[in-house]
C-alpha cells in the first residue's frame, strides 16, 4: 500500500515478522532486560482466544515469521496451543527462551505443535557469572535446555548478550556454544534501553575489551568455518551512524506486547505523545497501514535537520527514535549515535567513562536487576 504520511506518500509493505510477546513474566532477573522497567504496571495478558485472533489477524495481513517472547514465554501454560495455530496458519515459528521450563514433557508437546526453531539465551559460560547476571540458579537448566534442543532436531541459535562484565570470557562463550551443538552464535553486545539503560555505567564495555573481543571472535570465525556461524553486534555507542533501527520504524517488524499493544518495535512504548493502538479494539491490518503511531515516524517527512537533509538519511532512517528520545528528550531528533547530531556528545561522554578502569571509578552505581519490586519501585519514581 501507498498512504499519504505527512504529506508525502509511503510504501508501506506487510509486517513480515510478528513478536509475540506473550508475558512479561520471568523467572531470570537479567540486569540488561530489554522488557520495560514499569513491566509491572500494564494491563493483563491477552487471553487464549485473543492470541489466536492476533495470529489469525496478522497472517491475513501478510506476516510469515512468527517469534514468541516474553519475559519467558514458557511461564504460559498454553504456549504449545498458540504454537499449533501459528503452524496451522502457516508461520515459521521461532522460540525465544531462557530454557527455564523447558522440560521433556513441554519440548515434545512443542515438537508436536510444529515449532520450528529455538533461540536459547545464555548470560555467560560460566555457573557463576551466568547466575549473577541473571541472580538464579539457572546454568544447569540451560545446559539440559540445550540437550532437548538438539534431541529434538531443533535449529538452535545460542544468544548470549555482551557487555563489561562478560567481554573478556568471550573465547569461553564460544566454545560454550561449540559444545552445545548450536548452529549459529549471536555475540550481541548490549543495547542501553529499559533495564540495560538503567545499567549502562556497570555494563559499557571499553574501546579496549570490545576490540579485542571482536579480534578473538574474528580468530574463532576462522578457525571454525561454517561449523559455526557468529554474529557480533557492535554497540551503538562506538559507531559513528546509528543503524537502521527497526530495518524502519513500521517497515517490518510488529511487536504485541502481553496485554495486547501493538508496537513498530519492543521499546516503542516509551514514546508517550504517541497512542499506541490494542489488538483487542483494532485489526492487525488497520494497526499496520491505518493508525497514526505507525505512520508518525514512517518515510522521511517528519525529520528535522540535519537527517532532513542529510545524503544518509535513506541508509539510516534517522536512526533509533527510542534512543532520539532518551538520550536528547525528543523522538524526533536525530539519534544521537551519529556524529552530524547536535546531541553527539551525551554518546561520547558515555563512551569517555566507559574507558574509566573499575578500580578508578570514584562512584560506583549497584547493578539494578529486573525485578517485581524494582519495577514497581522504579515506576513509582517515574510517575
Amino acid at each position: 500500500m501507498t498512504p499519504t504520511i505527512n504529506g508525502k506518500e509511503v510504501t508501506v509493505g506487510p509486517p513480515l515478522w510478528l513478536l509475540a510477546e506473550v508475558t512479561y513474566a520471568c523467572p531470570l532477573h537479567c540486569v540488561f532486560c530489554y522488557n520495560p522497567v514499569d513491566y509491572t504496571q500494564h494491563g493483563p495478558e491477552l487471553t487464549t482466544q485473543e492470541w489466536i485472533k492476533v495470529l489469525r489477524d496478522a497472517r491475513a495481513a501478510g506476516s510469515v515469521q512468527c517469534g514468541f517472547s516474553g519475559g519467558e514465554p514458557l511461564v504460559r501454560d498454553d504456549l504449545e496451543t498458540l504454537v499449533a495455530e501459528a503452524h496451522k496458519l502457516g508461520f515459521y515459528t521461532n522460540l525465544l527462551t531462557s530454557g527455564i521450563g523447558f522440560t521433556p514433557e513441554r519440548a515434545k508437546a512443542l515438537k508436536e505443535a510444529g515449532l520450528d526453531h529455538v533461540q536459547l539465551s545464555f548470560q555467560d559460560s560460566t555457573r557463576e557469572l551466568n547466575d549473577f547476571l541473571s541472580h538464579t540458579k539457572t546454568f544447569a537448566l540451560k545446559q539440559k535446555a540445550a540437550q532437548l534442543i538438539q534431541a529434538n532436531g531443533w535449529p538452535m541459535v545460542l544468544n548470549c548478550v555482551i557487555h563489561r562484565l562478560n567481554i573478556d570470557y568471550i573465547d569461553k562463550i564460544i566454545e560454550l556454544a561449540v559444545d552445545l551443538g548450536a548452529e549459529y552464535l549471536e555475540l550481541a553486545n548490549s543495547q542501553y534501553y529499559s533495564w540495560a539503560q538503567l545499567n549502562r555505567e556497570g555494563l559499557m564495555p571499553s574501546r579496549e575489551q570490545l576490540q579485542r573481543a571482536e579480534r578473538v571472535t574474528n580468530e574463532y570465525r576462522e578457525k571454525l568455518g561454517d561449523k559455526l556461524p557468529i554474529f557480533f553486534v557492535v554497540p551503538d555507542y562506538y559507531e559513528t551512524r546509528p543503524k537502521k533501527c527497526m530495518n524502519g520504524w513500521g517497515n517490518i517488524f510488529l511487536t504485541i506486547t502481553p496485554d495486547g499493544s501493538a508496537l513498530p518495535c519492543h521499546t516503542a512504548k516509551m514514546i508517550k505523545h504517541l497512542e499506541f493502538p490494542n489488538v483487542k479494539n483494532m485489526s492487525v491490518k488497520d494497526i499496520w497501514y491505518e493508525s497514526e503511531s505507525f505512520n508518525h515516524y514512517r518515510g522521511d517527512a517528519w525529520m528535522k535537520d540535519p537527517c532532513r537533509t542529510c545524503e544518509d538519511k535513506e541508509k539510516d532512517l534517522g536512526g533509533c527514535r527510542c534512543q532520539a528520545l532518551m538520550l536528547t528528550g525528543d523522538a524526533a531528533n536525530a539519534d544521537p549515535v551519529c556524529d552530524k547530531s547536535q546531541h553527539h556528545q551525551v554518546v561520547l561522554d558515555a563512551v569517555a567513562f566507559a574507558q574509566i578502569p573499575d578500580t578508578q571509578r570514584v562512584e560506583v552505581k549497584p547493578l539494578v536487576f529486573r525485578d517485581p519490586i524494582n519495577s514497581r519501585k522504579l515506576s513509582s519514581v517515574q510517575s
